[in-house]
């Protein structure tokens, strides 16, 4: 066995070392669920499913009150802003310790693959939820377009304050090593700076990128009933026809919402990174990077215009600015 080959040998049994083990001590939402909590959500998701926000309508379909999005069931237990320090995550943290094993081997890269929930029930007002993480399973090597690395899945179990089963939810993220360029003549090269992940095309949204190519930005529109629809979908929402065309957007809108990236750096982009939900004038929705605005002068409302620009020298997005007054 090459020298190479028993260091990757040791390295590999000592990520199996992390199978198994919980993340942290369990998790219980800062809050319990609240009606205000979930009227912000439905408003965020324009999810008007009246059971949610209507004590009258939730009786009427068999429940003893109002109930919670199932999919707000994550929402309950996330700590909030502090995420972005890792000086405030609990030093048992098994996940960030397991992370920093990979750092260390050269496996700087991280991103998010894929996420598999599962509801048991419906939350009522008033429940606590708690939430338990375990280090499900971790790859054997694997060569992606990003790079050589491990898959890692943790798997979250979800409870109520009775320990009650309220359902599930993994996680799958890949830890790998940049590709690196070919080698330059020059040994003293520095590396290329790497690119912004690729979005995938398929054929339900090919059409959209190519607009973005072209520096438009495009909504879908449904051929029978004209009702708008983004992200593009095969089916209109409205009077399920799949019969559509498109328009062009002006790329006017204001700022229904808002995050921005801290932390974990990632290859290709730089933080802070802020990331918004642009309401366009023409009545739908379109998520995006701001650009032109520091990060604490961002506000809801705020008015934006929409410019396709190359996001690096293999793509283009849309990103929005603030409108000129």
């Amino acid at each position: 066995m090459s020298k190479v080959e028993e260091r990757k040998s040791e390295f590999e049994a000592k990520l199996k070392t992390y199978v198994g083990l919980p993340d942290g001590p369990v998790t219980v939402g800062r809050d319990p669920v609240n009606e205000t909590m979930i009227r912000h959500w439905c408003e965020a998701m324009g999810d008007t499913n009246p059971v949610y926000v209507d004590a009258a309508a939730a009786l009427a379909h068999g429940f003893e009150g109002l109930v919670a999005p199932p999919t707000m069931l994550q929402a309950w237990i996330l700590p909030g802003y502090e995420m972005h320090d890792r000086s405030t995550m609990q030093s048992e943290n098994k996940q960030l310790e397991l992370h920093s094993l990979f750092d260390a081997e050269g496996y700087t890269g991280v991103v998010a693959t894929n996420t598999e929930q599962e509801y048991t029930r419906y939350l009522r007002p008033g429940e606590e939820v708690h939430a338990e993480t375990h280090i499900e399973s971790i790859s054997e090597q694997k060569t992606t377009g990003l790079g050589v690395g491990y898959f890692i899945v943790t798997r979250t179990l979800f409870t109520n304050q009775e320990g009650d089963d309220l359902g599930w939810m993994t996680f799958r993220v890949l830890k790998f090593r940049p590709s690196q360029p070919a080698a330059a003549a020059d040994a003293e090269a520095a590396p290329a700076k790497p690119s912004r992940i690729k979005s995938p095309r398929g054929f339900d949204n090919a059409w959209w990128w190519e607009g973005i190519d072209e520096g438009r930005l495009l909504i879908q529109a449904c051929n029978d009933c004209g009702a708008l629809r983004h992200p593009p979908r095969p089916v209109c929402g409205a009077c399920h026809s799949s019969e559509w065309g498109s328009i062009e957007a002006s790329g006017r809108g204001t700022v229904h919402s808002y995050t921005v990236l801290y932390h974990p750096p990632i290859p290709g982009y730089d933080l802070p990174l802020p990331v918004a939900l642009v309401d366009l004038e023409e009545g739908t929705r379109v998520v995006a990077n701001l650009k032109g605005v520091p990060p604490d002068e961002i506000e809801i409302g705020m008015p934006v215009q929409c410019r396709v620009e190359d996001a690096d020298e293999t793509m283009k997005l849309p990103f929005f600015h603030p409108a000129a007054d």
